[in-house]
């Protein structure tokens, strides 16, 4: 999931354009992009939309963006979007291991409701103090959990918290750091300027460096600089395949670290090598 473009629930002439995008994910929302009184109208045209043969049927990766947990409008969104080829659900404002826990229980009653038969996984926002603090119980709260995503707007600025390379650098490392304890994937947040491209390639090239899978787009042309820049170099896919055919090699002369073009290669490394084929292999 190099690029996951957001889709204002509330702009519906906007769907079809996002499908036919470069995007690997699509993020449709119910929260900050809908006003109260649209809620339900964004609930039922995105609802139309997933449930269309070709949308199903595209390689999208569909993701919806409820309303927080304490909001009179998270119920019936879960209601509404658990349903099948939702890939996953993105929680805002999450901040403790037991919401992360009673969001599972209500999506899996809503999915019994919908006749789910695929599990729907939960990508949960770290966007509060509070959540940042404990992101590594929130990313081990549930086995739905398939990964954490950060929100700098919603954790800076309230904050009085400048948006500088060295305040945004020790926010990823610390929520990827919560991500790779759990093992689950990190995703980076939104870049708010569409006209500056250098801006989203400063932070997204920060991230990618960390081991972000990809980052959240608010245009489509933010899609082909995060396509680019996470996008595993064909060089390096190369040379972690040559690592593992050196570890099966020297796997079998009973060896467990080895030399590999003049370094030492451990386990860390080969876990390394694996995860990066593996990558390459789902791009």
């Amino acid at each position: 999931m190099r690029s996951k473009l957001f889709v204002p629930g509330a702009r519906p002439e906007l769907f079809d354009k996002a499908l036919a995008s470069a995007a690997d994910a699509l993020s449709f929302d119910l929260e900050d992009s809908v006003p109260e009184a649209g809620k339900q109208a964004a609930r039922a045209a995105i609802a139309s939309f997933l449930a269309r043969a070709d949308v199903l049927a595209s390689n999208k990766l569909l993701i919806v963006r409820t309303n927080a947990t304490d909001s009179p409008h998270f119920a019936a969104d879960l209601a509404a979007m658990a349903v099948p080829g939702v890939w996953l659900l993105n929680i805002p404002k999450i901040e403790s291991a037991a919401q992360v826990r009673e969001v599972a229980t209500a999506l899996e009653q809503a999915e019994a409701a919908n006749g789910v038969a695929q599990p729907i996984g939960l990508l949960i926002n770290i966007e509060t103090p509070r959540g940042l603090r404990h992101a590594a119980e929130l990313a081990a709260a549930h086995p739905r959990v398939a990964g954490l995503q950060l929100g700098l707007g919603d954790l800076f600025a309230p904050n009085g918290i400048a948006r500088d390379p060295a305040n945004v650098q020790a926010t990823l490392f610390a929520v990827k750091m919560a991500a790779a304890e759990a093992g689950v994937f990190a995703c980076d947040g939104a870049w708010p300027d569409v006209a500056d491209a250098e801006g989203f390639t400063v932070e997204a090239t920060m991230a990618q460096k960390l081991g972000f899978i990809g980052k959240s787009c608010i245009h489509p042309r933010q899609v082909a600089l995060a396509n680019t820049l996470f996008s595993v170099p064909e060089a390096l896919v190369a040379e972690a395949r040559r690592i593992l055919a050196a570890a099966k090699q020297a796997d079998a002369q009973g060896r467990g670290a080895f030399l590999f073009e003049g370094r030492m290669v451990d386990l860390p490394f080969l876990r390394r090598a694996e995860a990066i084929v593996a990558g390459a292999g789902h791009a």
